[in-house]
C-alpha cells in the first residue's frame, strides 16, 4: 500500500493518481517531422493557439478529479516538450530521468531534474542508454518496454540489471510506431488496447494469456486510441472522435472523460504522452 510520506510512486497505469507532471505546448510546433504523425501534419502545422486551450482544459479535468498537477516550464528551444512522458518515469519508489534518443528533444528532460532537485527528489540518471518513458509500461511486478528507435536493448538490459524484484518483458514493435503507447497500453488489472498490426503473432499470443485485449482499428490508431490515460476507478482520457475505442471502455465499464486534444496529436502523441505520473495511490 502507498506510504502517506512517500514523493513519488508508481507500480500500475491504472491506479488512482495523485500527482503527474505536465507541460504546456506554449512553443509546440513541427519544425523537422520526427515521427510518422508529424509527417502528415507538417503542412498543416499546429496552431499552438488552440493547443494551448486544449491543454489547458484536459490540465483542468485533471485537478477537478483531484490530481495535483505540476507545471514544467516551457522553453523556446524544445518544441515537443508538452510531452513530459518521455523525459522519464516512475517505477515503484524510483524516479527514471530518460536518455533522449531524437537530437531534437535533447534538454528536455533538465527541466525534469531541476524539478526533482529543487523538491529534493532522488532520481537514478540513464545516462549513455537511450530510452523513454513512452516505451515503459508498468503493471505490479511486471515492466514493459518497448524496443524501438528511441528505446534501444542497452537500455532495456540495464534496466533489468537494476531491477531485479521486477519480471521486464520487451516487446519489438514495428518501427514506424513512434513508443509502445501508440501500439500497446494496459487500462486495467485485466484489460489492454492493442493495435495488432504493430504487433507480432507470438507478442498477441503472450499479452492474451495476461489480459483481454480490446483491439483498436487503423483509423483510431492514426488518432492514437491507444494512448488513452487512466486516473484510477475506471475512468480514463480519450479523444472524441474515437468512438469504437471509447464504446468499448465504457461497455467494459470505464468513466471515459473525452477532451479535445487534436491540435496536440498532430505531434504524434495524446493524453498519455503528455503526462508523466509521480505519484499513484497503490
Amino acid at each position: 500500500m502507498l506510504g502517506l510520506d512517500l514523493k513519488t510512486y508508481c507500480n500500475s497505469e491504472y491506479n488512482v493518481l495523485k500527482k503527474v507532471i505536465v507541460c504546456e505546448p506554449k512553443y509546440m510546433t513541427i519544425r523537422e517531422a520526427i515521427n510518422e504523425t508529424q509527417k502528415h501534419y507538417l503542412d498543416e502545422n499546429i496552431q499552438i493557439n488552440i493547443a494551448m486551450l486544449q491543454h489547458n482544459k484536459f490540465v483542468e479535468q485533471l485537478k477537478l478529479n483531484g490530481v495535483d498537477v505540476i507545471m514544467l516550464p516551457p522553453l523556446n528551444k524544445y518544441h515537443e516538450q508538452v510531452f513530459t512522458r518521455d523525459i522519464g518515469f516512475v517505477l515503484g519508489e524510483t524516479v527514471f530521468v530518460a536518455d533522449m534518443a531524437n537530437e531534437a528533444r535533447v534538454g528536455e528532460e533538465d527541466a525534469l531534474k531541476n524539478y526533482l532537485e529543487g523538491n529534493m527528489i532522488s532520481y537514478f540518471n540513464l545516462i549513455g542508454d537511450e530510452i523513454e518513458g513512452g516505451d515503459v509500461i508498468i503493471d505490479g511486478k511486471t515492466v514493459y518496454i518497448g524496443l524501438s528507435e528511441r528505446t534501444n536493448q542497452n537500455a532495456i538490459n540495464h534496466l533489468q540489471r537494476l531491477l531485479t524484484d521486477y519480471e521486464v518483458v520487451t516487446i519489438d514493435f514495428r518501427e514506424k510506431y513512434l513508443h509502445l503507447d501508440c501500439v500497446f497500453n494496459i487500462v486495467s488489472e485485466n484489460e489492454a488496447l492493442y493495435y495488432p498490426q504493430a504487433l507480432n503473432e507470438d507478442t498477441i499470443k503472450f499479452l492474451e494469456s495476461r489480459y483481454d485485449l480490446i483491439q483498436v482499428s487503423k483509423e483510431e490508431q492514426f488518432s492514437l486510441g491507444t494512448n488513452v490515460f487512466s486516473i484510477g476507478n475506471k475512468k480514463v482520457f480519450s479523444l472524441p472522435e474515437n468512438r469504437n475505442v471509447n464504446a468499448a471502455l465504457r461497455s467494459r465499464g470505464f468513466n471515459v472523460i473525452e477532451v479535445e486534444f487534436s491540435e496536440i496529436i498532430k505531434s504524434g502523441g495524446s493524453f498519455r504522452c503528455c503526462t508523466m505520473p509521480l505519484l499513484r495511490k497503490g
